[in-house]
């Protein structure tokens, strides 16, 4: 790996835990698949909508991520059996209304960021810029959807909490 001039070793950490995450966002898009299935009733088409923006983009950080991990020269885990062990995501039924759905996902983006931080807090003791960097977009990127959706889910008479 002299090209990127870092240390393998330093990277295996950082490694083992962009696989975690892997297999979190594996979860999640399946998630997100089986939401937008699912959805009834007056929500249907904004969360409709919403589910299949959220799956797309959930799928380009899946190649990202893999590609990362292969950039580093590793082997990104592959088989759903180990990402549904690894993974710190359960999966959902499908029978949830439409607000236990965001509930659901909001809680999931707590899980995913967290992740994210620990594997970013690796990603800087292994000097490895380019993990931090595509992490911190997609950390940026998360918490911009969890602003949204806990926005939709509030009453009309609530007002987001003054500084």
């Amino acid at each position: 790996m002299n090209y990127l001039n870092l240390n393998k070793e330093k990277n295996k950490n950082t490694v083992n835990e962009l696989n975690i995450l892997l297999a979190d966002y594996h979860v999640y898009y399946q998630k997100l698949r089986n939401f937008h299935w699912n959805i009834v009733g007056k929500s249907f088409f904004n969360l409709h909508i919403k589910f299949e923006e959220m799956y797309d983009d959930a799928i380009l950080k899946i190649d990202e991520l893999a590609e990362r991990i292969l950039t580093l020269r590793f082997q990104p885990i592959s088989n759903f059996s180990l990402y549904l062990k690894m993974s710190n995501l359960n999966e959902s039924n499908s029978d949830l209304t439409d607000l236990k759905m965001v509930e659901t996902l909001l809680k999931d983006h707590g899980i995913l960021i967290q992740q994210m931080r620990k594997t970013s807090e690796l990603a800087v003791k292994a000097g490895d810029e380019g993990t931090i960097d595509l992490l911190g977009a997609y950390i940026r990127d998360l918490e911009k959807t969890s602003w949204m959706l806990d926005a939709w889910r509030m009453n009309a008479s609530e007002n987001h909490p003054k500084t």
